[in-house]
């Protein structure tokens, strides 16, 4: 495989055309947004209408089944679904621009594995366990999935490699997943524990959102403040250290940003894979290799695609609901096997 991202050819090769590039996504993708995000409060099995839903923000009536709706139900899942989308696609950005691996993203690295692994234990060994619960299980999971991973491919001949950091966390994942089914089977908490598998945000809360948002706003601000150093190192070590970069305090800081993100993905959602895989490599297509414009961009080209997603897995079988995962795994896997073929190209 040959090294990433230098071989890559974005659309646009001037700075000020990316640019252009970016700031159009990201207003017209904020725009799209706000209209998917409309669209997911409308669908669904009850029929809501535009009014309803100001009217169940404005003047929230309790006593009215359809503000129930809107307000109790659909507003938190629409969220969670913007949350959720935002924080995979900058962890897979941020992931394959500090490990420069095509193939890089939370699904593939063990890292959801791993917070769906340690979900598992909590709701074995601790049942009841509230919102803060699950979401320090998943990210204590995700720190134990990176951690394997990197350490395996570290201490095999010849070092980190984009092909080992894949091939590892693939293997870890699968075992992960594993030891989370006999777990599930063992202590009979399989009905808990498929959602997590399944992947989806029809149960979220406004409760789980008070404990999540502000863990995701940390994440995505220190995504931002991390951006240029991670520009330069996804270019090559050499550049980085000649321009003064600290790479192993940036790469520690990356994880923990990855961490964050992902845990609270998780314990929101669920393990939804490829939408950190796909997203990131289109938005460093349209935009090119800077990842002040890679970050915001892949944040809201996430969070659209998994609103989409949402209102499509409700969409497909009504009244009954696909789960969002298998949605983004029709997307994600013909867009894997393409990359493998093009050993990581876009």
């Amino acid at each position: 495989m040959k090294d990433y991202p230098n071989h890559q050819q974005p659309l646009t090769k001037s700075p000020i055309k990316r640019s252009i590039v970016g700031i159009f996504i990201i207003l017209f993708g904020l725009g799209l947004l706000v209209i998917s995000m409309i669209a997911s409060i409308l669908f669904g099995a009850a029929e809501i209408e535009l009014t309803t839903i100001w009217q169940s923000i404005v003047s929230y009536d309790v006593s009215l089944t359809s503000h129930q709706v809107v307000y109790e139900l659909r507003i938190p899942r629409t969220l969670a679904a913007v949350a959720v989308g935002a924080c995979l696609s900058v962890s897979g950005a941020i992931m394959q621009g500090v490990t420069r691996n095509p193939l890089a993203s939370p699904s593939i690295m063990g890292i959801s594995a791993g917070a769906a692994f340690m979900i598992a234990l909590a709701f074995a060994f601790f049942p009841g366990t509230t919102s803060l619960g699950l979401m320090l299980s998943a990210f204590i999971g995700a720190g134990l999935g990176t951690t394997t991973v990197f350490g395996l491919s570290a201490f095999s001949r010849g070092g980190l490699s984009p092909v080992k950091l894949a091939l590892a966390g693939t293997a870890i994942s699968a075992f992960l997943q594993s030891l989370s089914s006999a777990i599930a089977i063992h202590f009979d908490v399989a009905r808990d524990i498929s959602f997590w598998f399944a992947g989806g945000v029809a149960g979220t809360r406004w409760a789980t959102l008070e404990v999540i948002i502000p863990v995701v706003t940390i994440g995505l601000i220190g995504a931002m403040v991390l951006s240029r150093s991670i520009t330069i190192l996804s270019l090559s070590e050499e550049v980085a250290i000649g321009l003064g970069v600290e790479i192993n305090h940036i790469r520690i800081l990356a994880i923990l940003v990855v961490l964050l993100l992902t845990g609270a993905a998780v314990s929101i959602a669920g393990t939804i894979g490829f939408v950190g895989l796909v997203i990131p490599h289109i938005t460093r297509f349209l935009v090119g290799a800077d990842y002040r414009w890679i970050i915001p961009c892949s944040a809201i080209l996430g969070a659209l695609l998994l609103v989409l997603a949402d209102i499509g897995a409700r969409m497909i079988n009504p009244p009954f609901e696909t789960p969002v995962g298998t949605m983004t795994a029709l997307i994600g896997v013909p867009f894997l096997l393409y990359l493998a073929r093009k050993g990581g190209n876009n």
